[in-house]
Formats: C-alpha cells, structure tokens, sequence
C-alpha cells in the first residue's frame, strides 16, 4: 500500500506524512527503510521519544493539539506544525524558535465542518487574523500554510465542498498576503478515507496512518 500512497501523491505533486502515533518504532523504521522521511505525530511527549530514538534525518511533523506550554520540547528539531489555531499559540512558537535559532514552519488549522469534535479558525476568523499586523510582525513562526480536516462522512459530495472550500482559502491567502512568499505551499488535507479525493481537489500533503501502519489499537 504504501507504493501506491507514494505514487498517486507524487503525481499530483503532494507530500506523504506517514501517521505514526501509538505505533512502535519498529513499524516507522519499516517505512525509513523504504526511503521515506516524514512522519507525524499527535502527542508531544511520543515525539521527543521517538525523535531521540530514531535517525535524525527523519522530517518530523506535529499534527495534533498543541499546548502553548509543551512547544518548548518539540522547538529545537520540529520540521512543521501542522494545528496552529491562535496567535497566542503563534507568538510562543516564534518565542520557542528564536531561543533555538531556528525558523518553525507552521500551518494554519481551518476548520470547514460542523463537527463539534473538530476545531480551528473558520474562514472568516482567518482572514480576519491576517488582516492583523501581529502575525506578519512574527520572524521565527514562518506560516506555510493551510491544515484542514473534513467532515466525517461518506458523502462524497459533502467532502467535495469542504475540500475545495479548504482549496479556495489557501489561493486566497496566497493572492492576498503571501504572493511572493515561496514558503506559502502546504495545504495539508486528506487522510486514509479520503486522500483520493483530496487530491482531486489540490492537496499538497497527505496525513495517513491506518492505510500504511494497520487500525489502531
């Protein structure tokens, strides 16, 4: 499965982020041996384990909830944040990245659905956040993009929307504040049951877990 992961993102230009949380070392080290590089985890303290147990060329990715007061152990090695949903959880990332030295790309967390167990700015809030001059005043939280979750469901349609709504708030951030910014590139959308069709609507980076490591305990 994982080959055929690999192969319908690379030809639609999008990168794969292996979903490794609650699975052994083991299993992530399959996958390394493969030749792939990036894995995402969802809990902070899994994460500095897992960083200091395994290669350092891996590209590792926080995909969860992220406390303001646990971004100081990921800080010094994070590769991209992907769930930043505030500016008060912005400006201790560009706090935590100029004590490392380090510039922390981050994702933006648009929320598109009506699910109460999802959550993040909606379109409005995120516009209306860049229209504020506090987060383009931030040198050490680089935002590089858009993370968003649709609805769970299995109406095709419904995701269809979602996905392209997702799709027309990235373009127009990018028109709006980012247009000469290379590093404005990540829309972060599509997971195990839907990545196809994430795809189809102009994901640049898949989040998979069950479809490479198994269902979770």
């Amino acid at each position: 499965m994982y080959t055929q992961l690999l192969q319908e993102a690379t030809a639609a230009n999008a990168a794969l982020v292996a979903v490794s949380k609650r699975k052994p070392n083991e299993a992530i080290m399959e996958l390394y041996d493969q030749g792939h590089r990036d894995f995402g985890e969802n809990y902070v303290q899994e994460l500095v384990d897992k960083y200091e147990a395994l290669p350092k060329d891996i590209r590792w990715h926080f995909i969860g909830t992220l406390q303001r007061n646990k971004v100081k152990y990921i800080a010094p090695f994070v590769h991209l944040i992907h769930g930043v949903d505030s500016l008060k959880l912005m400006a201790e990332i560009d706090k935590r990245g100029q004590q490392n030295g380090r510039i922390i790309d981050v994702l933006l967390q648009v929320d598109v659905t009506q699910e109460d167990t999802k959550h993040g700015f909606t379109p409005a809030q995120l516009i209306e956040t860049m229209e504020q001059s506090d987060i383009h005043r931030l040198a050490w939280a680089r935002p590089s993009g858009i993370m968003g979750m649709a609805s769970h469901t299995s109406d095709v349609e419904l995701l269809g929307l979602e996905f392209q709504q997702l799709k027309d708030l990235f373009e127009t951030v990018k028109k709006d504040y980012y247009d000469r910014r290379p590093d404005w590139n990540h829309l972060s959308m599509g997971m195990s049951g839907d990545y196809q069709l994430a795809l189809k609507h102009g994901s640049s980076m898949l989040r998979v877990g069950s479809l490479l490591f198994g269902k979770r305990d």
